[in-house]
């Protein structure tokens, strides 16, 4: 029996299982959302960059390991293939922001922007046409390099790793270019412009280098699933998580340093059209979501990763990558809400608040992308590719 036919019952029941979740969860959200709809976008908005995210991350760290080699890559490169696979599922998921978009963002209002000088400046680019233009064109990056990578890594199944590699390596170059480019302008589209008189230069950065920490985080989580069946438990040695290890700390310092970056740029430069943001995020309960990021979503994880042994123990390094794939959701959460508070007259008035749809949302769009990933995973086979 193949390693891939033994570990088949496992796959099989996390996708029934996770499906039922993500059915019950989107039930749960629909039947709340109908009170409220406004709700119902904001809440998904942040369900969708969260494990939409793991789909674009999963794109950008394959086409990484198809340029700079390594083991870490082979071991997690059937997770991240099955990832990408998933990318037409998250474009159906993002059809709920452009039906949502009126909820979303303020620029989408003809009259509001007649009112602000600002905005109509930013209107050639932030308009509704625009935004449904440009995200068509952004999956349709991110699913046709997919199905190249998809495509030449069949292919080298029967031909040989080496022999198909430099073929991936075309494709992966050029791609990564683009993928970035992409994934930034994604970022401006649907986070940034939540608050439209707002910039960043780093926020791009952010968002892609998050990704590729929730992709990671997720991947190590599933080598430990793998290697804990019959048939597969010397599939990822325990060196390779090591490095693993490695790439995760590395990442969450990078994540760190963006962020870190962004916040001393904007604090010492003290302009009110770029502290209304952090303003936004630091007051109401914010601060206190603001301080347990800190905490918790860099310094605990990067304190516990400093230590060669937690990194080579997989189950100590699975649950730590589980606490950070946690804490994104935390963060992503702390981008997004506050973007949305302000009184009936539009005043800014930050407070924090986790509605039930909140919940709802990251369960019902996480079991259902969760489900699908199982679903792509099992079709292909689960083994590490061999370098021969």
């Amino acid at each position: 029996m193949s390693a891939s036919e033994a570990v088949r019952p496992t796959l099989d029941g996390m996708q029934k299982r996770f499906l039922i979740v993500g059915i019950v969860g989107m039930a749960a959200l629909v039947a709340l959302g109908l009170s409220d709809m406004t709700q119902f976008y904001r809440s998904y908005l942040t369900a969708f960059l969260m494990w939409g995210g793991i789909g674009i991350g999963s794109l950008g760290l394959l086409m990484l390991h198809h340029m700079v080699g390594g083991g870490w890559g082979v071991a997690i490169r059937r997770g991240l293939e099955a990832g990408t696979r998933t990318l037409p599922l998250v474009f159906v998921l993002s059809i709920p922001l452009i039906v949502g978009m009126h909820d979303l963002y303020e620029w989408s209002h003809a009259e509001v922007v007649a009112k602000d000088p600002i905005l109509q400046h930013k209107s050639a680019y932030l308009n509704s046409g625009g935004f449904i233009v440009r995200l068509i064109i952004y999956f349709a990056i991110w699913i046709g390099l997919a199905t190249l990578l998809n495509k030449y890594s069949e292919e080298q199944e029967s031909a040989g790793y080496w022999a198909v590699r430099p073929k991936l390596q075309r494709v992966s170059a050029p791609g990564l270019l683009i993928f970035v480019t992409a994934a930034t302008f994604a970022s401006f589209d649907w986070m940034m412009s939540l608050e439209p008189h707002w910039f960043s230069t780093i926020y791009g950065a952010m968002f892609v280098i998050g990704c590729v920490l929730s992709t990671f985080a997720f991947n190590i989580a599933l080598a430990r699933l793998l290697t804990r069946q019959a048939g597969m438990e010397n599939a990822v040695p325990r060196q390779t998580f090591h490095d693993l290890g490695n790439l995760l700390l590395a990442f969450t310092m990078f994540f760190a340093y963006l962020a870190f970056s962004q916040f001393l740029i904007i604090y010492s430069a003290n302009l009110p059209e770029e502290i209304v943001w952090y303003l936004r995020r630091m007051g109401g309960g914010w601060g206190a979501v603001f301080a347990l990021l800190t905490v918790f979503h860099f310094a605990v994880p990067f304190l516990l990763l400093l230590f060669r042994k937690n990194k080579k123990q997989p189950a100590m390094l699975a649950s730590i990558a589980l606490f950070i794939l946690f804490m994104r959701m935390i963060e992503i959460f702390w981008e997004i809400q506050p973007a949305f508070a302000h009184d009936k007259e539009g005043v800014p008035q930050p407070h924090f608040a986790v509605h039930p749809t909140d919940l709802t949302a990251l369960i019902g769009v996480g079991g259902i992308w969760i489900a699908f990933f199982f679903f792509q995973l099992k079709r292909r086979p689960i083994d590490p590719m061999p370098l021969a």
